[in-house]
């Protein structure tokens, strides 16, 4: 049986954040109801051969979810119960906003099996909240995580944003000082990137932003990576930092090529052979689902190179790193003379050990790089 993972994604948001590529849209109450009837539809309607796979994850994502109150997420819930044998669910995370997930919410989502909260904190400082159009302030961040605690929640991520235009390493170390005091599960730590697309694409084009410098990210990443494992946190992957066993399960179905269903508005899948993803358009979504229209696009069979290439980048964005032995015999060589020429290449960068390659903390800092030398 292959462990296998369930995404959900809920596309309402109140504020469309300027950084933000993932599909979302300003909330439209008007369209709520529609969309949790699609959304049951398509999981209802799911003919996806899942019989070799274990569900041990769901993922509820957006958007934000936590502006859907605990029936309508209870509705989904129901429906993925009632298709899908879900008796190995281990962890069933669902991400919050500070200020968008009132207290009645969050009970109901775990009195409905959620046990793993991911909150979208991204800095306490409120110059930089508003540069990033979050909403919430500081004093919502606490309110919400310890309204989780109070609940019972024993499992929460909180997400953060380094080299964000204007942040020091001075404020940028007083967030994770206090987040580090919440002694959350798992924290994960992004640096900004500019996404095309986004609005934030739009103004560093124009030049009315300007981007840190990679010398400044990187002592950004330095510090957090110093802080986070002097106090009990272990790096697993490039940007995720947890508590011992406490990494994120569902992200390592993707990072470990293993399959995955997607539901809603832009939701990726993929059966270990075929990888596709909804349409990206809520209004085309609910037309499809309702005149029993295909929804799915890009479908893509991947090849042997292309499951090889993935296997490649997402393991070395993990500190585990990608054995060897995964490599088909044909291609091993052939990484093993490219790992040569990237050592050289890329000096403290790569490590192997007991027939494992990963990369050291330096190489993180050129993972992009190094990866694109190492792709067949």
């Amino acid at each position: 049986m292959k462990k296998a993972g369930i995404y959900i994604h809920i596309p309402f948001c109140t504020v469309k954040c300027i950084y933000c590529d993932f599909y979302s849209i300003t909330e439209r109450e008007d369209s709520i109801q529609r969309f949790i009837n699609a959304i049951t539809r398509e999981i209802e309607m799911c003919n996806s051969d899942v019989s070799e796979w274990t569900f041990d994850t769901i993922f509820i994502g957006g958007g934000t979810p936590s502006l859907l109150n605990g029936g309508k997420i209870e509705k989904i819930i129901s429906a993925l119960y009632k298709k899908f044998d879900l008796s190995n669910l281990v962890e069933f995370t669902i991400e919050v906003n500070p200020g968008e997930a009132p207290t009645e919410h969050l009970k109901l989502y775990k009195d409905y099996g959620i046990n793993r909260l991911s909150i979208g904190v991204q800095s306490l400082q409120p110059r930089l909240l508003k540069f990033l159009t979050r909403i919430h302030d500081r004093k919502e961040v606490f309110q919400t995580f310890n309204n989780a605690r109070d609940i019972g929640y024993d499992n929460i991520n909180i997400d953060l944003i380094h080299s964000i235009p204007g942040q020091t390493l001075k404020l940028w170390k007083s967030d994770l000082e206090e987040i580090i005091r919440l002694n959350p599960e798992h924290i994960s730590a992004y640096s900004l990137t500019v996404e095309k697309g986004t609005e934030l694409f739009g103004m560093v084009k124009k030049k009315i932003v300007l981007m840190p410098k990679e010398e400044i990210n990187a002592k950004f990443f330095e510090n957090t990576i110093d802080r986070l494992t002097s106090n009990s946190y272990s790096l697993y992957e490039i940007s995720n930092f947890s508590k011992p066993g406490l990494q994120c399960k569902h992200n390592m179905h993707y990072w470990n090529i293993e399959p995955y269903l997607g539901f809603g508005p832009s939701a990726h899948s993929f059966d270990s052979n075929y990888r596709w993803n909804n349409t990206k358009n809520l209004d085309s979504y609910l037309q499809g689902i309702e005149s029993n229209r295909p929804i799915k696009s890009n479908v893509e069979l991947l090849s042997k190179t292309n499951i090889i290439n993935e296997t490649i980048g997402f393991g070395l964005r993990m500190s585990s790193g990608i054995a060897l032995n995964k490599l088909p015999k044909e291609y091993r060589k052939r990484f093993e003379n490219r790992l040569l020429s990237a050592n050289q290449k890329f000096k403290n960068c790569l490590k192997k050990k007991n027939q494992r390659v990963s990369l050291s903390n330096k190489g993180f800092l050129f993972a992009d790089e190094i990866i694109v030398d190492l792709l067949f």
